[in-house]
């Protein structure tokens, strides 16, 4: 259960490490499924104590790209003069949906894009992230974590294939789905089919942007774009596969009830597994903080 606003939530699950079934980090470009084993001699994340992490969690908004990158600018900015002055004990997650938006990342080139980038059929922004170009838009969940890796691990590798970590469980613990990484590349795929695309930033050890999982989402902007600049792999959703499949899931008989149930459901989810990947206490933020910052 999601804890109400200004209090925290904590998830009591061991550090953990990625393996596959012969003992080794799985990658494989035909997409194997790694297996997660707990363990504490060995583990990802070694803190004694959870370090607390903001949360503003407007999951239910379609917020305009715009404005989530202004904050998520103004915040690390923010913490970064907390980290001059070694008081930077709180680390910010986001949550939230876009409206409708195509974001181009410093890999990015125009012949990626279907149409002509001085007229395009929606708002699209050059960012500072890493990756190619990617489309954003309702039935797809975002989270922007700003945190400081000197409190985790300082290895970008690493926090990117924790990233991908939190939406495998995700996929597999909820919905039932085996989800992959894919060598070379970086996201989550359910077999040729991209969930979850991942793009970040990182200042002075200090992460912005993050993961977007697609869940109920309109894929057909995606065929204005190469997402990801990747030809030969196709997108997916959640809802996309839940249809297709024949296998019961835990929470089959919610899917029924619509696009806001399956949000829901993804959405606590990803919380819970967010917090046991990178084992945090989550204190849940008015979201009029971030809108209203001098008030």
């Amino acid at each position: 259960m999601i804890v109400a606003s200004n209090s925290c939530l904590s998830c009591l699950i061991p550090p953990w490490t990625i393996r596959s079934n012969s003992g080794q980090i799985s990658t494989s470009r035909r997409a194997s499924a790694s297996q997660i084993t707990i363990t504490e001699s060995n583990s990802l994340v070694q803190q004694t104590n959870k370090r607390r992490c903001k949360c503003y969690d407007m999951y239910k908004e379609a917020v305009p790209f715009a404005e989530a990158w202004a904050w998520q600018k103004s915040i690390v900015e923010e913490r970064k003069s907390l980290i001059d002055r070694n008081e930077d004990d709180l680390d910010t997650l986001i949550v939230l949906q876009h409206q409708p938006v195509y974001t181009l990342g410093t890999a990015s080139s125009e012949n990626n894009l279907n149409f002509d980038i001085k007229d395009p059929p929606l708002p699209i922004y050059q960012t500072e992230r890493g990756g190619e170009v990617t489309y954003h838009g309702p039935g797809q969940l975002l989270l922007y974590p700003i945190m400081n890796l000197r409190f985790q691990k300082m290895d970008l590798h690493w926090y990117l294939r924790a990233l991908e970590e939190v939406v495998i469980r995700v996929l597999f613990s909820t919905f039932s789905l085996k989800a992959s990484r894919v060598e070379g590349l970086t996201g989550v795929w359910v077999g040729d089919k991209k969930l979850a695309a991942i793009g970040i930033r990182v200042s002075k050890w200090l992460t912005y942007h993050g993961l977007a999982l697609n869940v109920s989402t309109d894929l057909s902007p995606f065929s204005g774009i190469i997402p990801c600049g990747i030809k030969d792999l196709g997108v997916g959703s959640i809802k996309e596969l839940l249809r297709g499949s024949s296998r019961p899931s835990s929470t089959s008989s919610d899917h029924d009830d619509g696009d806001g149930k399956l949000i829901d459901i993804a959405h606590e989810s990803l919380l819970k597994e967010f917090c046991e990947v990178f084992q945090l206490e989550l204190c849940h933020q008015s979201v009029s903080i971030l809108r209203y910052p001098d008030k």
